[in-house]
C-alpha cells in the first residue's frame, strides 16, 4: 500500500439523470506515468477533475498521498492541492499576465518567498520546460500553441509538486511539438520524482509515455494494466482503437 498513491473505489459520478460512471476502480503507484483512456464522452475529464477536487463524485472514495477526499477538511484539501500541478487542456493561462506572472501567482498566494526568490524559481521553471528566458515577458496572445503548454506546464510545477495532472497534454500540436513534449514528460519524471496522471487520445504519446493505463467504456473500467496485454481484451473500443498502432 505504501507505493500507491491514488486509489479510486466504487466511484460513481451522476449528472442529473446521466450517469457517468458505475463503480470505477483504479490504483496508481508511484512515479508511474499513468494514463486514463476511452471514447469520447467516457469521463476520462471527469475523472481527473474529480481527483483534483474541481468536481464531486455521486459516492464511493478517492484517496490521495493518504487523504480521502470524501470526508477531507478544508485546510487538508489545501494543503493536498499544494502537492499538484494540474495542465489543462488548452493551458488555461490567465491572459492579462505574462508568462513569468502566471508562474508566479501560486508562489506568491502560498508563500513567503522573497520577490527575488520567486523570480529566480520562475526563471528555473521556465528554463526547465524548454522556453526562453526571454520569453517570459511575453503574454500568452504572442505565443503559439505549444509555447502555451510549456509555460502551463512550467507553472504546474512552480509548487515542486509530486503528482502531475495532464489533461490531453498533445493535443493541438504539431506532430514535432508533440514527440518533443512527450520527451519532456518522460525527462521531468526521471528528473523530478513526479507521479503523473494524464488523459490522452494520442496513440504515439500513449506507446512512447505510458507506464500503465485505465480504460474507461461503457461507465466502467473495461482494462487497467500495461499496454503490452492491451490488444488481447475482447472490447470493441479497444479492438479500434489499439487496432490503428502496429507496433
Amino acid at each position: 500500500m505504501m507505493n500507491t498513491v491514488i486509489e479510486v473505489k466504487d466511484v460513481k459520478t451522476v449528472f442529473g439523470s446521466r450517469v457517468v460512471h458505475e463503480s470505477l476502480n483504479l490504483t496508481i503507484q508511484k512515479g508511474e506515468i499513468y494514463g486514463l483512456l476511452g471514447p469520447s464522452g467516457c469521463g476520462k475529464t471527469t475523472l481527473m477533475r474529480e481527483m483534483v477536487m474541481l468536481q464531486k463524485y455521486h459516492s464511493g472514495s478517492i484517496n490521495i498521498l493518504g487523504y480521502d477526499l470524501t470526508h477531507i477538511s478544508s485546510s487538508d484539501a489545501q494543503k493536498l492541492r499544494r502537492e499538484w500541478g494540474v495542465l489543462f487542456q488548452a493551458g488555461a493561462l490567465f491572459s492579462s499576465l505574462t508568462l513569468k506572472e502566471n508562474i508566479a501567482l501560486a508562489l506568491q498566494e502560498y508563500t513567503d518567498l522573497s520577490p527575488k526568490m520567486i523570480e529566480e524559481i520562475v526563471h528555473f521553471k521556465i528554463n526547465l520546460v524548454g522556453l526562453k528566458k526571454s520569453d517570459a515577458n511575453l503574454y500568452p496572445s504572442q505565443i503559439s500553441g505549444g509555447m502555451k503548454k510549456k509555460a502551463g506546464l512550467a507553472r504546474a510545477l512552480a509548487m515542486d509538486p509530486k503528482l502531475l495532472f495532464l489533461d490531453e497534454p498533445t493535443s493541438g500540436l504539431d506532430p514535432i511539438s508533440a514527440r518533443e513534449f512527450d520527451a519532456l514528460i518522460l525527462e521531468l519524471r526521471s528528473l523530478l520524482g513526479l507521479t503523473i496522471v494524464m488523459v490522452s487520445h494520442d496513440l504515439q504519446s500513449i506507446y512512447d509515455t505510458l507506464d500503465r493505463v485505465a480504460i474507461i467504456d461503457h461507465k466502467k473500467i473495461a482494462y487497467e494494466g500495461s499496454l503490452a496485454n492491451v490488444k488481447s481484451i475482447d472490447n470493441k473500443f479497444i479492438k479500434t482503437f489499439f487496432g490503428k498502432y502496429n507496433e
